[in-house]
């Protein structure tokens, strides 16, 4: 009997922790996950970045691509060809000593195989420039590979802070309740030996009631913010998150100048911009190219034959071969090279309009981020000492109604003011660690 109860034992023991992976008694076990390590896990498992590295990828197979044109071309081709009948021309001889007669001058069955080598010597800067396009290709996909970087760290930042944020709330609601519960507790001794009337036991439990509305949307609000955090790791949606509360006050701030000068230098959308209107200009480069000839040298090697090894008949050589070179140049189209060029240029006029609304759009979103950060950093001053006093003014109001000579509405207004107090102060805390990241996003900086 010792030994099977030990066994029922060791038994449960084992199977509850595979059973309740999640379960309290277990949660310690997991370590707690810092920012850091949260920044590593999403940019080695984001779909974003993989994406715009296998633009990387796909940019420097076009430079490959283009750097083709530089080289020479080989080509070859085989051939049959079957006649009705073998070729011939009708000799009028020179009667009587030469008759006429017929000259067989090929045969029915004739292949051909040729190797040719082509060379551009001159494309007007058409291959020059195609291959600096692609050079420029390949810095923009760099740049789009390093803005997504940093959109995955700021997203994985703010879930890290959202998650941390809604556990300080919980932390709130809980207080909260624990509050009114001991509130209730004691209206409900004081009505009990008629102390008080029965409204204001009522309006104990009513909030009492609303704490624990307060509290399910707290708890709620958390499983979100994990959920959240979880799908930004790409991890298990309902995968355990433990991590390193780093939510602290922290009032160092740059000044709007350095963060406006460091945007303009660091950020990788205005450098993709800048190096799409220089793509643009290589591009017209190519288009330029058509207003001259384009000079290509050739050499041809082919072999004939009556039979498959084009060895040759008794009619024609066995092989051939020619050098020569070759100027093709189109010199009227209607004006199709022009409007090809008038349309490059637009392109590149537009291009630099975007450029400059960007720069805007970029000044705009690094002074609202660093206005933001400001404000939050002197609420998180204003929020604290607000704490301080909603908790001496709900200790005194609470004590005042234990010697009955304050009211369970002074109590539970107070409790209001005190939870409101705190939770400001959550808010506070929370915003300006997510507010620093969107101002590191928008000057364009990896902190970690």
């Amino acid at each position: 009997m010792k030994t099977g109860a030990f066994g029922l034992i060791l038994f449960g023991l084992v199977a509850i922790p595979a059973l309740f992976p999640q379960s309290p008694l277990y949660a310690a076990e997991v370590k707690p996950l810092g920012l850091s390590e949260c920044i590593r896990q999403a940019l080695d498992r984001s779909a974003v970045l993989k994406g715009a590295r296998e633009g990387v990828k796909g940019a420097e197979a076009q430079r490959k691509e283009a750097l083709t044109g530089f080289l020479p071309k080989l080509s070859t081709s085989y051939g049959y060809t079957r006649l009705n009948e073998e070729p011939f021309f009708n000799f009028p001889g020179a009667p009587p000593a030469i008759p006429a007669q017929q000259i067989v001058t090929g045969t029915k069955n004739n292949y051909n195989w040729a190797l040719e080598a082509q060379q551009p010597l001159f494309a007007g800067g058409r291959i020059k420039a195609n291959y600096d396009v692609s050079l420029v290709a390949i810095e923009v996909s760099r740049t789009e590979e390093r803005a997504a970087v940093l959109d995955v760290i700021q997203e994985v930042k703010e879930a890290y802070y959202g998650v941390l944020k809604a556990e300080r709330y919980l932390d709130v609601a809980r207080q909260s309740r624990e509050r009114l519960k001991a509130h209730h507790e004691t209206a409900r001794g004081f009505f009990d030996v008629g102390m008080i009337p029965k409204s204001d036991l009522l309006y104990a439990e009513v909030e009492l009631a609303n704490g624990e509305q307060l509290l399910l949307r707290a708890e709620n609000g958390l499983e979100m913010a994990r959920s959240r955090f979880n799908t930004v790791l790409r991890r298990g949606l309902t995968e355990p998150v433990v991590l390193e509360d780093i939510l602290a006050p922290d009032s160092s701030l740059i000044s709007l100048e350095e963060a406006v000068a460091e945007g303009m230098q660091q950020r990788p959308e205005l450098k993709t911009v800048e190096l799409r209107v220089e793509q643009i200009r290589k591009q017209i480069k190519a288009l330029r190219s058509e207003y001259y000839p384009q000079v290509t040298a050739v050499g041809n090697y082919s072999r004939y034959g009556d039979t498959p090894s084009v060895g040759g008949t008794q009619y024609k050589d066995q092989e051939s071969w020619y050098g020569m070179l070759v100027a093709n140049w189109t010199f009227w189209e209607w004006g199709r090279t022009n409007a090809r060029v008038d349309g490059g240029l637009s392109r590149e006029r537009q291009a630099i309009e975007v450029q400059e609304n960007l720069r805007d759009q970029v000044v705009l979103e690094i002074k609202n981020a660093w206005l933001a950060v400001g404000e939050m950093s002197r609420r998180i001053e204003v929020t604290r000492q607000a704490v301080t006093q909603a908790e001496e003014n709900y200790r005194m109001n609470a004590e005042r109604y234990r010697e009955q000579v304050a009211t369970s509405t002074e109590v539970l207004d107070a409790q209001t003011l005190l939870t409101k107090a705190k939770s400001d102060y959550v808010q506070a805390l929370g915003d300006c660690s997510i507010y620093r990241a969107r101002l590191d996003r928008a000057m364009g900086v990896r902190k970690e």
